[in-house]
């Protein structure tokens, strides 16, 4: 495996501001704003991305998290999602509140489709917007996200390996490229 950075912290932190801005003019301010991270990385995200706001509009919007294991459609393929499974908290009401779902990379949608189907169980929001880190493309599912740090087109065979600081000691985002076949 080839693994080669496409961002570095630098450009993770710029990415993260610069959706931050974004939210807070596609939303005109932060009133009625909740972020919410989608487990694993997205919850880290949208805490950063909540300090942020919070800079710009002198009031940081409430985070959530999100776990979506059983909603997934393929949790049955992984066991090891359901032994490691994190509550899903939500400390506000979700009635009326501009939603905006944080995650690290939108592939083939079917995370975000799991996310929606895990916020229903919760309310009622006014509205969902979608930010993610990095969009690699191949969806599957009708789902575009509304705000988008770095587009990365990839094929199927790649990944993308994000590493937050909070998480795995270094702000960084990879492209893995499987090794050629002989």
């Amino acid at each position: 495996m080839r693994e080669n950075k496409i961002m570095d912290a630098e450009n993770i932190r710029r990415a993260v501001m610069r959706i931050a801005h974004e939210i807070c003019e596609r939303n005109k301010g932060a009133e009625n704003l909740v972020l919410i991270g989608i487990l694993q990385r997205g919850d880290v995200l949208a805490r950063r991305m909540a300090r942020h706001i919070g800079s710009i509009e002198g009031k940081e919007p409430p985070v959530g998290v999100l776990d979506i294991t059983f909603h997934r459609d393929d949790a049955h393929q992984s066991k090891s999602r359901q032994i490691n499974r994190q509550p899903t908290h939500l400390p506000f009401d979700l009635e009326g509140k501009r939603v905006v779902l944080v995650d690290d990379v939108l592939y083939t949608g079917r995370t975000i489709r799991a996310a929606m189907d895990e916020l229903n169980d919760y309310g009622r929001p006014q509205c969902i917007q979608l930010a993610v880190l990095v969009d690699r493309g191949h969806r599957e599912l009708p789902i575009h996200a509304d705000f988008v740090g770095k587009n990365v087109p990839t094929s199927r065979r790649e990944k993308i390996v994000v590493r937050l600081q909070e998480q795995d000691q270094s702000d960084e985002i990879s492209l893995v490229q499987p090794e050629q076949e002989r």
